[in-house]
């Protein structure tokens, strides 16, 4: 027998043996996760996707680039879905979806599909997502997804070394530090020292970086900023310091045929199109100066007026009742009185100003305009919108966080905040789950695809 694996996009691949298919993480999109545009660029042939039939479909976790219904929709409501998830909720959304056979993952349980078993193994985030190890035909496959290896966990892994084929999760990703670019520390220029120590204990043959980068719209300055670790930097760093493994690079629909003695090349998925030249690599600008919320904002049309109206009153009520039934994480910034401004910004760049003051787990909205402030936060509010009511992610919120200078005390108190304490940060995204999926169940329901749909409880 031999194992052949083949790229979809991102962290998803579908893998086969004497027989038996199975995929991970089949995002079918493009752009995924609402606005990531892949790169290399593809396009899906979604006809003939439908007409793929796979034993069973695993999913990670349930981030939106990974776990999206618009893509499951299009697959037979009888195939098996086995997913890791701590929530309940996700897996009734999923039958809610139509599908018949849901399965929750269990760190080391394997699972056995036909020819091919697959035995997740626990990720550093372990609340959050897992790894899955592989074995087929003889061999072992190590597919890391995009989650991080804990040091703790790593001699376990070790035992199955060398690894026949690893898929290495290869960049580090700047999602953080693009919030609040005038205070980020420059990106390292090389790997993570964890990563080559790591890879050199797994002892694979072949190593693939895995998990794709990609780009936002054609304007944006994100597409220079996020990812500072390149193929060609992955390829000669690797192979450098493990003279016994082999780079590989896989881009959507390619395939190999993996074998005890070789890799050899196979025939691409064919409802993966390729877009364009696709050895492409990312170029990184991190000294690039990064331009105005007001000027993104204009990149967005204009709300309608209830939509409008919808972020409006959730600057001025909403978010205030959300905060307030918040727990304040340990260490906060916010720990002690802090004035806040919240800027929004229309599709004309005209910016809406809110000023609160907190205190804890207490705040209050402050009528004019503060001598001082403590933090800022600015945001285009047609993005605002998308994240109340469509599943926006952070990473393409284009927030800006603290660009600007503060009093003497407050930048010293700043030197050791957590940008994730943002307020409006932890209002929209913290103790929420499943916002994106549900967003997506919705409009499904819309089409007449789905007769009920449960809501979303928050944690």
């Amino acid at each position: 027998m031999t194992l052949k694996i083949s790229r979809i996009l991102h962290a998803g691949y579908v893998f086969e043996c004497d027989g038996t298919r199975i995929a991970f993480d089949p995002v079918v999109e493009n752009p995924f996760s609402r606005n990531c545009h892949a790169f290399p660029d593809v396009r899906f042939d979604h006809a003939q996707f439908r007409d793929v039939r796979f034993d069973a479909v695993f999913i990670s976790h349930f981030h939106d680039d990974h776990c999206s219904f618009d893509s499951l929709d299009l697959l037979d409501r009888a195939t098996p879905i086995y997913l890791y998830c701590l929530f309940e909720e996700l897996f009734e959304m999923v039958r809610e979806l139509g599908f018949t056979d849901v399965h929750q993952l269990r760190i080391d349980v394997p699972v056995q599909v036909g020819a091919i078993a697959v035995i997740p193994r626990e990720a550093m985030d372990a609340d959050v997502d897992s790894m899955f190890h592989v074995q087929a035909a003889g061999l072992n496959v190590l597919n890391v997804v995009d989650s991080w290896i804990d040091p703790k966990m790593l001699p376990s892994l070790a035992r199955f070394a060398p690894w026949d084929m690893v898929l290495w999760p290869f960049q580090t990703m700047r999602e953080i530090e693009v919030l609040s670019p005038s205070r980020a520390a420059p990106a390292p220029p090389q790997l993570p020292e964890e990563w080559i120590e790591q890879l050199a204990a797994l002892k694979p043959r072949y190593v693939v970086p895995s998990s794709c980068q990609f780009v936002q719209e054609p304007w944006s300055w994100y597409n220079h900023a996020f990812f500072p670790i390149t193929y060609r930097q992955f390829h000669d760093e690797v192979g450098a310091a493990l003279p016994d493994a082999q780079v590989v690079r896989m881009n959507p629909s390619v395939s190999f045929v993996l074998e005890r003695d070789c890799l050899r090349a196979a025939p691409p998925l064919s409802w993966v199109v390729p877009v364009g030249e696709q050895d492409v690599d990312y170029q990184y600008q991190g000294h690039a100066t990064p331009p105005r919320t007001a000027d993104i904002a204009r990149h967005f049309p204009a709300l309608t007026a209830a939509r409008h109206a919808r972020v409006m009153d959730y600057c001025a009520t909403g978010l205030l009742e959300k905060y307030r039934g918040m727990e304040l994480p340990e260490e906060s910034f916010f720990d002690k009185p802090r004035v806040w401004r919240l800027s929004v910004f229309d599709h004309a760049g005209e910016g809406t100003h809110f000023h609160y003051r907190i205190e804890g787990d207490h705040i209050e909205m402050i009528a004019g305009v503060p001598d001082a402030l403590s933090w800022t936060t600015e945001v285009p509010l047609a993005r605002l919108y998308a994240a109340l009511e469509l599943g926006e992610a952070l990473t393409s919120m284009y927030m800006r966080i603290n660009d600007a200078l503060f009093d003497q005390e407050t930048e010293a108190d700043l030197c050791d905040a957590e940008l994730v304490d943002d307020p409006l940060i932890r209002c929209l995204f913290n103790d929420v789950f499943g916002a994106y999926q549900a967003a997506q169940l919705r409009r499904i329901k819309e089409r007449g695809q789905v007769v009920d749909i449960a809501p979303v409880r928050a944690y």
